[in-house]
C-alpha cells in the first residue's frame, strides 16, 4: 500500500514538472511569436513611412520642376527610392537637363539625384511629336501583352523615333526583354534603356 501511494506521488510530481516545461514552452513561443509579429509590424510601418516619404518627395520635385520656367517638366518622369531621385524622358537641351538636376537637389528629403535626362533631337515637328505618341502606345500595348515584362513599373517616353525606358525592374533578364520588345515596335529607331535593376530585399 505505502509502495503504491509513493508510486502515485512520483508520477504526480513528473505530470506537474512536465506541465510546467509544457506551460513555459508555450509562453516562451507566445512571447517568441509576439516578439516576431510585433517586429513585422515595425518593418511594416518604416517601409510605409519610406513609401510615403518618396511619395511627398517625388510630388515636391515635380512641383520644383514646374515652378521653374526655365526647364520644360513636360517629358520628365520623377520617381524617388529612399530618397534617391531619377529624373528620366527628354529636354529641350542640355541647359534645361542640369536645371532640373538642380531644381530637385534643391527639395528637402533629397538624398542624392540621377540624371537619366536625354536631349531631344533637334527638328521635332506636330508630325513626329503624333508619331512618337503612336509608337509610345504600342510600346505600352506590346508590354501589357508580354508575360515576362512588368508594364506597370516600366515608363516609356519617345522622341523622335528614339524610346526611353525608366524604372525600376527586379532583374537584368527583364530588363533585356523590355528593350528588345520595344526595339521590335514599327517606327522605333532606337532604344535607351535606362531601367534599373532593383534586388528584392
Amino acid at each position: 500500500m505505502k509502495n503504491s501511494h509513493i508510486s502515485q506521488t512520483i508520477t504526480a510530481l513528473v505530470l506537474g514538472t512536465i506541465l510546467a516545461g509544457t506551460t513555459a514552452m508555450a509562453n516562451d513561443t507566445i512571447k517568441t511569436d509576439a516578439n516576431s509579429t510585433a517586429a513585422k509590424i515595425d518593418n511594416s510601418m518604416s517601409s510605409a513611412s519610406n513609401y510615403m516619404g518618396d511619395s511627398a518627395v517625388t510630388a515636391k520635385v515635380k512641383s520644383a520642376l514646374v515652378s521653374d520656367k526655365g526647364i520644360n517638366s513636360t517629358d520628365i518622369s520623377v520617381e524617388t527610392n529612399h530618397g534617391m531621385v531619377t529624373l528620366s524622358g527628354f529636354v529641350n537641351d542640355q541647359m534645361q537637363a542640369e536645371r532640373a538636376v538642380t531644381a530637385a537637389r534643391s527639395v528637402s528629403g533629397v538624398t542624392s539625384v540621377s540624371d537619366k535626362l536625354h536631349v531631344k533631337e533637334a527638328g521635332t515637328t506636330a508630325k513626329s511629336y503624333a508619331s512618337d505618341s503612336a509608337i509610345t502606345s504600342e510600346v505600352k500595348a506590346k508590354f501589357l501583352a508580354d508575360s515576362v515584362v512588368p508594364s506597370r513599373k516600366i515608363k516609356v517616353t519617345t522622341d523622335n523615333g528614339v524610346v526611353q525606358l525608366s524604372g525600376r525592374v527586379q532583374n537584368a533578364r527583364v530588363a533585356d526583354r523590355a528593350e528588345s520588345v520595344a526595339k521590335a515596335v514599327d517606327g522605333v529607331k532606337s532604344v535607351k534603356n535606362d531601367l534599373r535593376v532593383v534586388q528584392k530585399s
